[in-house]
């Protein structure tokens, strides 16, 4: 079964860890990058704060996206 992980600043993902979602504290860019990175194989689905979205922008453009 593939696991949903949202990607932001760590306060604006509480909502989504009470529904089960899997919170990737990342307060910057390079926080951001790297947790894309470190995604495991069985994320099935990725939510992105404004913030990540934004520092991400261009590797989203990607064919091998989740």
């Amino acid at each position: 079964m593939s696991r949903v992980v949202a990607i932001g600043p760590g306060a604006s993902l509480a909502g989504y860890a009470l529904a089960g979602v899997e919170a990737i504290d990342a307060a910057d860019a390079g926080a951001a990058q790297r947790a894309w990175d470190e995604l495991p194989a069985d994320v099935g689905l990725v939510l992105l704060g404004p913030a990540a979205q934004a520092a991400l922008a261009e590797r989203l453009t990607e064919r091998r996206l989740l």
